[in-house]
């Protein structure tokens, strides 16, 4: 028996926090939300991604959700208070503080770069959250707009990718940075790309901390007995979770259940309204 874990995010980037809470917490089912049909994030509205996290949200405890990771940086960054103060009686976790905690600790000298969506750089929220750690380190939010495409192309071990992520990095090694945050969980498939291009550099992976997080946040969390596979949902395409979304959380996904918003129990919230489902 087991209690149900509620992870979301644009796309396939959050199944690499999936893979971590399942090994952290084993006797634990995820329920698995990837927005395909908004995918990316990055260049949307923040208040757009706010209501999408929110609804995606309300989703996920609606079936059940004892716990809900936000495993999306964006919507980390937009809706993770207004989700808590929507939903108290519910633990909920983003990725951007155990991803700044981690960077603070590990930092020894130079700069912090954060390689983010644009969205994310936009919000501020790695700075504010790192230097509420580190005070006086000095934060490089780099937009990457190109990363999370590639990602969910199947494109991560290609040249074209090994090209965006030299555009990306070397930038900021010529700032100073000597810390490398994967600042969206699409990333780590692009770890490989990164290390090359920064060999020295500490890679700060979020998706670890936050699993850690997230098995103190619910230690006295009751085991809700349920008795269930993992489930996995998407609002839009479902062929590359099936296709390579098991190489990201490690191991098949033999089903997706399609939900549709404005259908299904899943919509969008207002930011003048929050709370409200319209």
């Amino acid at each position: 028996m087991s209690r149900l874990i509620g992870i979301f995010d644009s796309g396939l980037g959050g199944l690499t926090v999936a893979r971590a809470v399942i090994k952290r917490l084993p006797n634990d089912r995820v329920m698995y939300f990837a927005d395909t049909a908004h995918v990316p994030y990055g260049e949307r509205p923040l208040d757009e991604v706010r209501s999408f996290a929110l609804g995606i949200t309300r989703f996920l405890v609606d079936r059940g959700a004892a716990a809900i990771v936000m495993a999306c940086n964006m919507s980390s960054a937009v809706a993770l208070q207004p989700a808590r103060d929507i939903f108290p009686d519910i633990p909920i976790i983003g990725v951007i503080g155990p991803g700044a905690r981690a960077a603070a600790e590990r930092v020894s000298d130079g700069a912090i770069a954060v390689l983010a969506t644009s969205g994310t750089v936009r919000s501020g929220a790695y700075s504010r959250a790192i230097h509420t750690f580190e005070p006086s380190v000095e934060v490089i939010e780099q937009p990457c707009p190109a990363f999370v495409p590639l990602v969910e192309a199947g494109l991560a071990d290609t040249e074209e990718a090994e090209v965006a992520v030299r555009d990306a990095v070397e930038p900021v090694l010529a700032r100073g940075a000597k810390t490398i945050v994967l600042g969206c969980t699409h990333y780590p498939f692009l770890r490989g790309a990164i290390e090359k291009v920064a060999p020295s550099a500490v890679i700060i992976d979020p998706a670890e901390e936050t699993a850690g997080d997230l098995a103190k946040l619910i230690e006295d969390v009751p085991d809700y007995g349920v008795d269930a596979d993992h489930r996995f949902f998407a609002s839009g395409s479902v062929d590359a979770l099936i296709s390579i979304g098991g190489d990201f959380l490690g191991m098949p996904i033999h089903e997706v259940e399609v939900v549709e918003w404005g259908k299904d129990l899943l919509y969008g919230y207002t930011e003048m309204n929050v709370g409200k489902v319209l």
